[in-house]
């Protein structure tokens, strides 16, 4: 007799909430520790009801001091444990950027394989929601710089708990990139049991033949808004959620540009240095003879993420990315 498989309906945080209960259920090494984690449930509440139900030595309520909480989970690490660190933003996260590229990055290589840090760092990141100065960056390329740590980066409530889940049980550090303005922009179905997602593979999320457009985060839903728009002119478009970081997935890349030809890469982040770079080197590298056109960036901008009332701005608009798609078919 076939046994059917439970689903439950979630936002995105609370799909990231289900995936640490089912780890913390499942894993007795796993740890849930940082800044009101425990008795608050998180500044977005993604850790709400965890302590209640696991106890204060499974969620962990830290001191105001990422670079202390941050170094605490390595050591746990490198000692048999599997904590997950909560950065209440990424831009917190710079006070803990010494403990993370010159100890959890490093250990293994290190310790030539002797010990490993299979810990998570979870960071909500990026604009749109209004938040204060330093609480909307999107530096993710500061991390995929340095080999040892991977990053991977969903954009869905399904994709958030299996690569959640994924993370947890990989050897090696893995920051968890959580876009704030996905949280609760809406649900899916999402198993209740435990699952995984490869980490390092992305996925199509539209099919076309004319053009790729590739994204990732919170840049998924305004890459299929660009493209409904541009399926209305007749320009079909693949759409690409990369879901991963580092390492990158060369196959998909390869296969998107080499179907159509046309590319154009969105990324909130600045444009200098961005991710996307990397990105293009792949397609430079795997399919330059296939290109029609110059693949063409949407990014922020090289600035400080403004405030309240240039924020819009500075975000990446499903109309700027059609006119990048106007572009690229135009060339």
């Amino acid at each position: 007799m076939q046994t059917t498989v439970g689903t439950k309906s979630l936002t995105l945080v609370q799909a990231v909430t289900d995936g640490m209960r089912t780890l913390l259920q499942d894993h007795e090494d796993v740890l849930v520790l940082g800044e009101d984690v425990g008795v608050n449930g998180g500044v977005f509440r993604a850790t709400d009801g965890l302590q209640a139900e696991f106890g204060e030595d499974r969620v962990v309520d830290t001191p105001l001091s990422e670079a202390g909480f941050t170094g605490a989970a390595i050591g746990m690490a490198v000692n048999g444990f599997r904590p997950i660190v909560e950065i209440q933003f990424l831009g917190f996260v710079y006070p803990a950027y010494e403990q993370i590229m010159t100890h959890a990055s490093r250990i293994r290589a290190r310790t030539m394989g002797h010990y490993s840090v299979p810990m998570v760092i979870r960071a909500p990141y990026g604009a749109g929601v209004r938040a204060p100065e330093i609480h909307s960056d999107s530096v993710e390329a500061l991390f995929t710089h340095m080999p040892g740590i991977k990053v991977v980066c969903p954009s869905t409530p399904y994709d958030a708990k299996g690569l959640l889940i994924a993370s947890v049980l990989d050897p090696d550090p893995v920051l968890f990139l959580e876009p704030m303005r996905n949280y609760r922009a809406g649900k899916e179905e999402v198993p209740e049991e435990s699952y995984t997602i490869e980490i390092g593979k992305g996925k199509r999320v539209m099919e076309g033949k004319d053009v790729s457009i590739i994204a990732w985060g919170a840049m998924v839903p305004v890459a299929k808004k660009a493209a409904e728009h541009m399926k209305e002119q007749g320009v079909h478009c693949d759409v690409i959620d990369m879901r991963t970081l580092y390492p990158l997935d060369r196959e998909i890349v390869q296969d998107t540009v080499q179907k159509t030809g046309r590319t154009v890469i969105v990324h909130e982040a600045h444009e200098t240095s961005g991710v996307g770079n990397d990105v293009l080197s792949l397609i430079n590298d795997y399919a330059f003879l296939y290109q029609k056109a110059p693949v063409e960036r949407v990014t922020g901008f090289d600035t400080p993420v403004p405030f309240f009332a240039y924020e819009d701005h500075y975000l990446p608009t499903s109309e700027r990315v059609v006119k990048a798609v106007q572009k690229v078919m135009s060339f």
